[in-house]
């Protein structure tokens, strides 16, 4: 499908898609640009890349697709000299979970519509090439936000890679893809993080959690990710976060409201309805 690969950022995600193309007998040559070296010596030694490079120079000559799969802050930052280093024919895409800048950004580096948008919903709290597996898009839906710039072809062709790890294509509007994953990705990673700071907040938090069990280590394992990728994701979804965290605090002053008066039946009735909610999320196979 694509003679050369370049992945940019051989983390979890693009280190599994470098392995998941690669097993798939989509790509003959995957380079890995990775600013750090260790993880450079991974994606070597794990076989998901044939050569390494610490900056873009000029290992993106040859390819024919590039994937950003580093923060969303850099890949914006990136986009100008990835435009101005790959050759004409080459695609554009990337992986981050914020769409609307992106997506900006992608449009402004290339006018022509080779940059196609993307979101593969698929990850874990580990980070780090170490962490790749290439089943990590299997049965995963992978969101396209193309603009009116986006060529129909280009998303066509990337959407074909992904197809062929295992992933299922959904367009989405990128304004909408950013509120959606405000809601259902961005404000829950935020709850955990706060949640722990909450308990090590109260006195003797950190005896407490020499307690905690399956409730806490549950509800807080995405607490365990990246936190400079989070900070960059938190701050680009501003605005959507924002008001995805107003509805939270509404829901929990009216649970506060409801525990103060002894009101069991609207405590009843709110628990129960979340209960239902949860039971009918799609569960991954």
């Amino acid at each position: 499908m694509f003679r050369e690969m370049a992945v940019v950022g051989v983390g979890l995600i693009g280190g599994s898609l470098a392995l998941a193309a690669r097993k798939a007998g989509l790509v003959e040559t995957v380079t890995g640009v990775d600013a750090d070296p260790i993880h450079r010596e991974v994606a070597l030694a794990a076989g998901m890349v044939d050569r390494v490079a610490a900056g873009l120079g000029a290992d993106l000559s040859r390819a024919g697709l590039v994937v950003l799969a580093v923060p969303v802050a850099e890949i914006v930052s990136l986009l100008p000299e990835v435009a101005r280093r790959v050759e004409d024919g080459c695609l554009v895409t990337d992986v981050g979970s914020v769409k609307g800048p992106i997506l900006a950004a992608g449009d402004a580096a290339f006018p022509d519509g080779r940059f196609v948008a993307g979101h593969p919903i698929a990850g874990q709290e580990r980070s780090g090439p170490a962490a790749a597996r290439p089943d990590l898009f299997e049965a995963a839906n992978w969101i396209v936000t193309p603009s009116g710039l986006t060529n129909a072809s280009a998303v066509e062709r990337v959407s074909a890679l992904w197809r062929g790890v295992g992933s299922t294509i959904v367009s989405m509007e990128a304004g909408w893809h950013d509120e959606v994953f405000a809601a259902v990705s961005h404000l829950p990673h935020l709850v955990a993080y706060a949640l722990m700071d909450a308990v090590l907040g109260l006195p003797l938090g950190e005896e407490r959690l020499q307690f905690a069990a399956g409730g806490l280590r549950d509800f807080t394992r995405v607490a365990g990710s990246h936190p400079l990728m989070w900070r960059d994701i938190f701050l680009m979804n501003r605005g959507p976060i924002l008001r995805a965290l107003a509805a939270y605090r509404e829901v929990l002053a009216a649970l506060e409201e409801a525990i103060r008066d002894g009101d069991g039946k609207a405590l009843t009735a709110r628990l129960a309805r979340a209960r239902m909610a949860r039971e009918e999320i799609p569960h991954r196979p």
